[in-house]
């Protein structure tokens, strides 16, 4: 049996934490800033968690993690 292959671009955005949740970063943060209001790029700073409904699709995508 071949080893599972990562997905790295599923990789480079996720981090789990010890309880097994799976941690995301907010998009739409690196440019066009102008128009985005304070509290709008304040919000963006902060990780979000992945829903629930997507963990085993994200469980496929990094079968290491």
């Amino acid at each position: 049996m071949p080893k599972m292959k990562t997905n790295r671009a599923a990789a480079k955005r996720v981090k789990s934490n010890g309880s097994g949740k799976m941690k995301r970063w907010h998009p739409f943060k690196s440019h066009i800033l102008t128009k985005k209001t304070r509290k709008r790029k304040r919000d963006l700073r902060k990780g979000a968690y992945i829903e629930t409904c997507d963990i085993p699709q994200m469980k496929k995508l990094l079968p290491y993690l």
